[in-house]
């Protein structure tokens, strides 16, 4: 039994007395003993040695005490285990040497036996498991089929994913089929995390705002769905889609457990536009974690009074920021456990 399950609870949409509240990319950057791994280890490194995922995992939960961890991982795992090369490139990000931008690439491009392939995610879930000693839950997570589509067609990060938006208008037949297998591994991935012992999974569609509501629901929106079908009966499910407030109806009724909302929604319209029937995720603009640690403090319980503190979870609108001082960090978290109607 998990100790402290206030998200889990959260989740199923219980009353509490307060909000659980952790951070996207929580375990990561900004911290300093993160940083001590990065100088000795490259990110693939990071990610596909068990003994660090797990370390990486569990740093700050012993530094702040958030009410979940989300096991360190990227969600790029994916494709690099279909078969197509990503490497992480020192300040330039993720870079795909060959990219998918035709039919004929599309056959090299496997749906893996996850346990060949990503054995490394489970081991090291195991390992955080063991590490967490059931005092909180752990968080596995994927990106959405479209926002890895999106990296596999355009071969690195963009503003505007021209190239990927453009190969799904010009080639549809060849888009459709992409999403399709990345939808068959991320289900298996996440099915086989949840049997590793993750006791929910979220979903980041972090391009999904690139798209317009029409194209959303052709290519993103419904290999989402697939994968909340695939989930729902085994794990919670959390649907992040950043600058996707205009999906947000549709994903109120899609089985999920509960929806991450973006800085740019306001908690009045998330409540409207879902019917107030789920439990909403988010939804701090994470450059105001620059702001003064009383001015942290304020904002964060004024959002908790907008969401209401039942079927709602603390967290911020997208990843931490790396330049985000400790003590601030901490303000975020000490906000929403002090918190008291």
């Amino acid at each position: 039994m998990i100790k402290n399950d206030l998200f889990l609870r959260a989740l199923k949409g219980e009353t509490l007395d307060r909000p659980p509240v952790w951070m996207m990319r929580q375990a990561g950057r900004y911290l300093p003993e993160f940083m001590e791994l990065k100088e000795k280890y490259d990110f693939f490194t990071r990610c596909q040695t068990p003994e660090l995922a797990s370390e990486i995992t569990v740093q700050p939960i012993r530094r702040y005490g958030m009410d979940a961890a989300i096991l360190f991982s990227d969600i790029l795992v994916i494709p690099q285990a279909m078969n197509i090369e990503v490497e992480m490139k020192p300040n330039f990000g993720p870079y795909l040497p060959n990219p998918i931008r035709t039919v004929e690439d599309l056959d090299r491009v496997v749906v893996p036996n996850i346990q060949d392939s990503l054995g490394y995610v489970l081991d090291a879930i195991s390992m955080t498991k063991e590490k967490l000693q059931d005092e909180i839950p752990l968080i596995g997570f994927a990106g959405s089929p479209w926002t890895i589509l999106c990296y596999c067609v355009e071969g690195q990060g963009s503003k505007s994913f021209d190239k990927a938006r453009g190969f799904c208008f010009t080639q549809p037949e060849a888009a459709h089929q992409l999403l399709q297998k990345i939808t068959d591994t991320t289900i298996a991935y996440l099915k086989a995390k949840v049997k590793a012992g993750v006791n929910a999974v979220q979903i980041f569609d972090s391009w999904g705002g690139m798209l317009s509501p029409v194209d959303y629901q052709e290519f993103s929106w419904k290999y989402i769905q697939q994968i909340v079908d695939a989930l729902k009966d085994e794990a919670p499910v959390i649907v992040f889609g950043k600058g996707c407030w205009f999906a947000l109806k549709e994903m109120s009724q899609s089985g999920a457990s509960a929806l991450g909302v973006d800085w740019t929604c306001s908690a009045q319209n998330a409540r409207y536009l879902t019917g107030g029937k789920i439990t909403l995720q988010g939804n701090f603009d994470p450059a105001r974690l620059l702001s003064p640690p009383e001015v942290i403090k304020n904002m964060v319980t004024q959002m908790i009074r907008e969401f209401g503190k039942d079927r709602y979870v603390v967290n911020l609108g997208h990843g931490i920021l790396p330049h985000i001082p400790l003590e601030n960090a901490k303000a975020f978290i000490d906000a929403v456990k002090d918190y008291s109607e």
